[in-house]
C-alpha cells in the first residue's frame, strides 16, 4: 500500500527542494556580478525591455510591488537601474537600465550553460523541463482562478 501523503510523493516538495538546489546554484554566479538571484529576476525582464513600468515587471515576476519596490531600491543604489517619472503621467514610473545596468547583461550572458553545466542535465532536457514547469504554472494560475474558498457556498450545490 503506498502512503500518498508520503513526502517524496509530493510534487509541491519536489517543486520546492528543486528550486531551492536551483538557487542555490545561482548564488555563486550572481555573487561574482554583485546581485542577488530576485535582482537578477528584475534585470532578466529588463534585458528583454528597457523601460517598464513597475505593475508591467511585477506582472512578468508574478510580484506585488511589496516586494518588488526594495529590489528596485537597491537595483538602484547598486547603479544598474534608474527610475524615471512619466512627463503625461506623474504617478507612473518607468524602469530604465543604466549603462552598467545594460553592461551587465554581457557579463551573465554564460549563466544559463554553467546552470546546465551544474546540472548535469542536457540544454534540451532542461528545456523540456522548463516547458513542463510553464504548463504546469499557468494550469494552476487557472485552476486558481476558477477555484472558489471552500468556506464559502459559492459553486457548493446544497
Amino acid at each position: 500500500m503506498t502512503n500518498e501523503l508520503a513526502l517524496d510523493r509530493q510534487v509541491c516538495f519536489a517543486l520546492y527542494s528543486a528550486s531551492r538546489a536551483t538557487t542555490a546554484v545561482y548564488r555563486p554566479m550572481l555573487e561574482r556580478l554583485g546581485i542577488t538571484y530576485p535582482q537578477y529576476l528584475v534585470l532578466l525582464v529588463l534585458w528583454e525591455k528597457d523601460g517598464r513600468g513597475v505593475r508591467e515587471i511585477g506582472a512578468a515576476l508574478d510580484l506585488d510591488t511589496g516586494t518588488l519596490s526594495p529590489l528596485l531600491k537597491r537595483l538602484e543604489r547598486l547603479g544598474f537601474i534608474e527610475r524615471r517619472r512619466l512627463v503625461t503621467d506623474e504617478r507612473r514610473v518607468e524602469i530604465h537600465l543604466t549603462d552598467a545596468g545594460s553592461a551587465l547583461r554581457q557579463q551573465a550572458l554564460d549563466i544559463p550553460r554553467q546552470l546546465a553545466g551544474n546540472t548535469g542535465m542536457a540544454v534540451a532536457d532542461l528545456e523540456k523541463l522548463r516547458d513542463a514547469l510553464v504548463a504546469l504554472t499557468t494550469a494552476l494560475h487557472s485552476t486558481a482562478v476558477h477555484t472558489t474558498d471552500p468556506g464559502t457556498t459559492e459553486g457548493n450545490p446544497s
